[in-house]
């Protein structure tokens, strides 16, 4: 007796499932790159994120940062201590506010890293033509502003 085969699990879901799960996947591989990316330069995702963050907003408060970074003030806390810890950003007081910059150590490596981080995003998402590349943002754009956080 032939039995037949089992429906393979992937042909029930929906398009919307099974895209989700692909944009996890290439975001997985493209975060795993740039770990290792930033690792070689002593940093970690979170240093990089901060760094790229109140090297483009100097003066930018801690405020502001959590919640560009989507982070409780907590996390952020800890990060910046790090970060200054390193010698890479400032906290200066002004009222009730931190505003962070860049130290010239960290402004040094906001020069250098970020051209590359962008340079090697941009290869890794190469396979895609130009128009391709513009479809996609207009699409996740379109998904994430209908996204209540």
């Amino acid at each position: 007796m032939t039995r037949t085969p089992r429906r393979r699990e992937h042909s029930l879901r929906r398009p919307a499932v099974l895209a989700w799960l692909r944009m996890a996947r290439v975001f997985q591989k493209i975060d795993t790159r740039s770990e290792r990316f930033f690792r070689a330069h002593g940093l970690n995702t979170a240093h990089f994120d901060v760094l790229a963050k109140v090297g483009a907003a100097e003066g930018m408060s801690q405020q502001e940062l959590a919640a560009a970074l989507l982070v409780t003030k907590g996390n952020i806390s800890q990060l910046l201590g790090k970060l200054e810890q390193e010698g890479l950003i400032t906290r200066r007081q002004e009222g009730r506010t931190n505003c962070l910059s860049l130290t010239e150590r960290g402004r040094a490596l906001f020069h250098e890293l970020v051209p590359r981080q962008e340079a090697l995003i941009a290869d890794l998402l190469a396979p895609l033509s130009d128009d391709e590349q513009h479809e996609l943002l207009r699409l996740l754009r379109k998904l994430d502003h209908s996204l209540v956080p």
